[in-house]
């Protein structure tokens, strides 16, 4: 008797829940609390030595006792998230990891890319929260269920883009740097630094004051909620958009085959009657609902929310920076400044890497202007008006409006953090 494809989906579903039971059983660690409300209180019970012995025995409470500030940025693949991801890596106090779950999409849902199934991309979100909970208390050995090959003696060479974090590029976490490597590339960190020791990684984390996590795998802010209530976390949120019509317009330049219809229908001026429009109106959707949600301001994220938008970090980025430093309550140091300055002004030939971060940044959010052909930016303006409006993106009524530059296409918005 034959299955259907319905009831072979239901099974492989199925086993990926039993899979992510079985690592949440066998390797999540209990958070014990001690029963006073606040610390200071530890003496001041009635039954001092049952209180004390409490205390001592758990000294995990139920809150953030490190005053760290955890930060998220929250966005979608070319919006722009390496570059804001670099604002806090730069950072002496921050410790910057780069696209964590990746591995848990990796493991749950191989090769998974830009997922059109509701179910697949709900499905890693209880596990990526659980990891991202983990990783913001420096718990990095939780990464170990994820990476692949199984790390050996808490060593692995198969980090995501380890590179892209400063913190596991540099002592203690990697002692054979120089003065000279003070400024290493991603691709030299490897080469120069060897295996990866989580063990070295995880104390790096716990002396850094603040960790910052930098993730386009979670679709909307209100996916974090059990996370921004966690009392044990400080959590907040910094959502990133960007014009949709930007964000298309640099996928299918990066992404040359899994947007191949797009580019077939920019260049050919007919649009393939098999077009995968839900690559453009998925961003949307998620943008819209996510927005939504911050804009609403529900009091669970009070003091938790900033919304970013990408051409506004492009144009200001020195001003915006600050103003996020600012909501987060963390000074804003000297290397951020500098690095601002040096990867503000870039020329053609210093953003070939897909992920590079070095650009002219006002020029760049501008580019899609001339890269999409009319008829797909007024696809586009349809198939996303809501969130255009929303976002205050104006349309491009024409082809000649669309290439004038003089005539901007943002609106003058001031989202203000709620505070």
């Amino acid at each position: 008797m034959q299955c259907s494809w319905k009831a072979v989906l239901l099974l492989a579903l199925a086993s990926i829940a039993i899979q992510y039971t079985a690592i949440r059983t066998f390797t999540a660690k209990s958070f014990h609390s001690c029963p006073i409300p606040n610390p200071v209180n530890c003496s001041l019970s009635q039954d001092t030595d049952v209180a004390d012995r409490l205390c001592d025995e758990n000294p995990t409470f139920p809150y953030n006792l490190s005053r760290k500030t955890h930060v998220l940025i929250l966005a979608t693949t070319r919006s722009g998230s390496s570059f804001v991801g670099q604002l806090f890596n730069q950072h002496f106090d921050v410790f910057y990891l780069f696209e964590p779950l990746y591995h848990v999409q990796y493991t749950l849902i191989p090769k998974l890319t830009q997922s059109k199934s509701t179910t697949d991309r709900r499905v890693m979100l209880g596990a990526s929260r659980d990891l991202l909970r983990s990783l913001y208390d420096c718990d990095l050995y939780f990464l170990e269920n994820y990476i692949k090959p199984q790390p050996v003696n808490h060593t692995t060479d198969r980090l995501f883009r380890r590179g892209a974090s400063k913190a596991l590029c540099s002592p203690p976490v990697c002692e054979s740097l120089g003065a000279v490597d003070l400024h290493l590339e991603e691709g030299d960190c490897v080469k120069k630094c060897g295996t990866l020791n989580l063990t070295l990684a995880t104390e790096s984390c716990r002396e850094h004051g603040h960790v910052a996590i930098k993730t386009v795998r979670v679709p909307e802010v209100n996916d974090l909620r059990a996370l921004v209530e966690d009392p044990r976390l400080n959590l907040k949120v910094i959502q990133l958009v960007r014009d949709p019509r930007g964000i298309l317009a640099s996928r299918s330049e990066t992404f040359r085959d899994t947007y191949r219809l797009w580019r077939i229908w920019d260049g050919t001026g007919r649009k393939p009657y098999n077009l995968d429009v839900t690559q453009l109106t998925t961003v949307c959707e998620d943008f819209w609902n996510s927005v939504s949600t911050g804009l609403n301001r529900p009091p669970w994220l009070k003091g938790k929310y900033m919304l970013v938008r990408y051409e506004d970090l492009a144009r200001n980025p020195m001003k915006k920076t600050e103003e996020i430093y600012d909501f987060l309550g963390i000074p804003m140091d000297s290397n951020v400044e500098r690095w601002i300055q040096n990867n503000t002004r870039g020329d053609r030939s210093s953003s070939k890497h897909k992920y590079g971060t070095v650009r002219n940044s006002a020029a760049t959010a501008e580019k899609w202007r001339f890269r999409l052909s009319y008829e797909i930016v007024a696809f586009t303006q349809h198939a996303c008006q809501q969130v255009l409006a929303q976002l205050g993106y104006k349309t491009a009524g024409s082809e000649e409006e669309l290439k004038n530059l003089s005539i901007s296409l943002v609106e003058e918005r001031d989202f203000l953090p709620f505070s």
